[in-house]
C-alpha cells in the first residue's frame, strides 16, 4: 500500500484523495482550513446563506465519474439538476435567455432575441469548437498531456497564436454575442487578447452538455466529499497547512507542516504551487487569476422575478445569482463584479431596472484579497498571459517524478469540470497501490 499525501482539501485535493484511496493507497489529506471544500463553501449571516464560490458546472459526467469511481453514485449523495436558461442583459436593454444542452434551443433563443442572422452566426461559432473538443478531450483532458503522444490537431491548437479576442471579432459581428462568449473568461479575470482561441470551447460545452447545479448550492458537494473521504478511510488533518516539501535525491520524501513532517511515497499538490518554497520557482513565470468582488445581499419583500443567474454586460461585468437561502419573505442574492466597478453595485442594478437597493437588510462584501485569504489561494487558477501560459503550468506531472499537481492551478485550469478531471489524471498517473 503506497503512502500518498494530498496537500489541499478543495475539490481537486478531495477528489484526488477519494480516488486514490479507492485504488488502495494509504492517503493523508492536509487542509489549512478547519473544513474540507475550498471554494465550495458558504457564507451565513442573520438567517441568510450564500454560496461564496461556484454555483454550477459543465460536463456533469465528471462529477458522476468521480463519485462512481470512489464509491457510491453521485445521485445517492446529492441531486444534480439542469440550471434554467441564463439571462444576458445588454447595455442596449435587449435580453437573451440562453438555454444549455440543446443546439436547437439556443438557435431559437438567439433568433427570438437578436435576430436570424445573429442566431446563424452563433451556432456556426459554437459548431467550430466540435473538433476542438474532440482533439483536446482525448489528448489533454482524458490522459496526461504528452506532446510526443498527442495528435497533430491537439499540438496545433495548443501552440497556435490565435487569440480569443481576434476569433470572436472574426466570427461574431454582433458585439452582444461576443459578450456572451467572452463572459466566462472575463469573470475569471482574463484579458481576451491574452487568451488562446481554443478557450472559447466553454460555449460548446454549455450547448452540448448543459449547465448543472445542486438545489441548495454546490457547497453540498463539499459535505458529500467529506463523507466520502471518511468512508474511504482517508486520514484528514484540518488546520494543517503545508509549509514546504522535503526533497531527497530528486524525489519528494515528506511534506512539512507546523505540526511536523508527513512521510510520503507520492504527493499530490492541490494548492497554488507558489505557496511552497520548493515548487514556487517552477511556476515563477505565471500569475494567479484573482477572484471577482463578491457581494452577498439579504433582501426583504418582493423582488423582480429573475432566473437563477443574470449576466449584466457593460464596463463592469456583473453576474447576479438569486438562488441563496433566506428566511420566509426574504431573498438571498449574490453579485460577482469584475471590471470598472466605480459605482456601488446596487446602483448598477438600479440602472438595469433591478431596484432592490432600499430593501437590503444584510450586506456582506468580500474583496478578492479577503477571498484568497479565506481559501488560502485562488480557485480561479492561472492567469492567461498568452499561449506560453499553457506550457508554464504544471500538471499532472511536475519536475519531481512523485509529485503531481491537481486543481485549478494545473494545466486544465479552473471550474468544477476541469478540476475534477485534473484529479482523475492524477489518479491515472499514480495508478493502483
Amino acid at each position: 500500500m503506497g503512502r500518498v499525501v494530498v496537500v489541499g482539501g478543495g475539490l481537486g485535493g478531495a477528489a484526488s484523495a477519494a480516488r486514490l484511496a479507492k485504488l488502495g493507497h494509504q492517503v493523508t489529506l492536509l487542509e489549512a482550513r478547519p473544513v474540507i471544500g475550498g471554494a465550495l463553501d458558504r457564507c451565513e449571516q442573520d438567517g441568510f446563506t450564500w454560496e461564496n464560490g461556484p454555483t454550477h458546472t459543465l460536463v456533469p459526467a465528471v462529477l458522476r465519474d468521480l463519485f462512481r469511481k470512489s464509491g457510491r453514485a453521485l445521485e445517492r449523495e446529492v441531486e444534480l439538476v439542469p440550471l434554467p436558461p441564463r439571462r444576458h442583459r445588454f447595455e442596449d436593454d435587449t435580453e437573451l435567455d440562453l438555454p444549455g444542452g440543446s443546439r436547437a434551443a439556443q438557435l431559437e433563443a438567439v433568433d427570438a432575441a437578436l435576430g436570424e442572422r445573429a442566431a446563424a452566426a452563433w451556432v456556426a461559432f459554437v459548431d467550430d469548437y466540435v473538433p476542438v473538443w474532440e482533439a483536446l478531450r482525448k489528448d489533454l483532458y482524458e490522459r496526461p498531456w504528452s506532446p510526443a503522444h498527442a495528435s497533430r490537431e491537439a499540438r496545433s491548437l495548443l501552440s497556435s497564436r490565435a487569440t480569443l479576442d481576434k476569433h470572436l471579432r472574426r466570427s461574431l459581428t454582433d458585439e452582444r454575442l461576443r459578450a456572451v462568449a467572452a463572459a466566462p473568461l472575463l469573470i475569471e479575470g482574463h484579458e481576451l487578447r491574452n487568451v488562446p482561441a481554443w478557450q472559447g470551447m466553454s460555449a460548446y460545452l454549455e450547448q452540448e452538455f448543459g449547465v448543472w447545479t445542486v438545489p441548495g448550492g454546490l457547497s453540498q458537494l463539499a459535505d458529500a466529499l467529506t463523507s466520502r473521504l471518511a468512508t474511504r478511510g482517508v486520514t484528514v488533518l484540518t488546520d494543517s497547512p503545508a509549509t514546504d516539501l522535503v526533497v531527497e535525491s530528486g524525489r519528494i520524501r515528506a511534506v512539512r507542516t507546523p505540526q511536523g513532517t508527513v512521510d510520503a511515497d507520492e504527493v499530490v499538490l492541490a494548492i497554488d504551487p507558489r505557496r511552497l518554497p520548493t515548487t514556487a520557482p517552477a511556476v515563477e513565470r505565471t500569475m494567479p487569476a484573482l477572484p471577482p468582488v463578491v457581494t452577498h445581499l439579504g433582501i426583504a419583500g418582493d423582488v423582480p422575478d429573475l432566473p437563477p443567474e443574470v449576466v449584466l454586460h457593460g464596463d463592469a461585468l456583473i453576474v447576479l445569482r438569486t438562488g441563496g437561502q433566506a428566511p420566509p419573505g426574504s431573498h438571498a442574492w449574490t453579485l460577482l463584479s469584475r471590471g470598472r466597478t466605480g459605482e456601488d453595485v446596487l446602483n448598477t442594478l438600479w440602472r438595469a431596472g433591478i431596484r432592490v437597493r432600499d430593501q437590503v437588510e444584510v450586506r456582506v462584501d468580500l474583496t478578492p484579497r479577503e477571498l484568497v485569504e479565506r481559501w488560502h489561494g485562488s480557485p480561479y487558477g492561472v492567469l492567461w498571459q498568452g499561449r506560453a501560459s499553457f506550457e508554464r503550468r504544471l500538471g499532472p506531472d511536475t519536475p519531481w517524478p512523485n509529485l503531481h499537481l491537481a486543481g485549478a492551478h494545473s494545466r486544465l485550469g479552473a471550474g468544477i469540470a476541469a478540476v475534477g478531471l485534473s484529479a482523475a489524471l492524477v489518479a491515472q498517473r499514480i495508478g493502483p497501490a
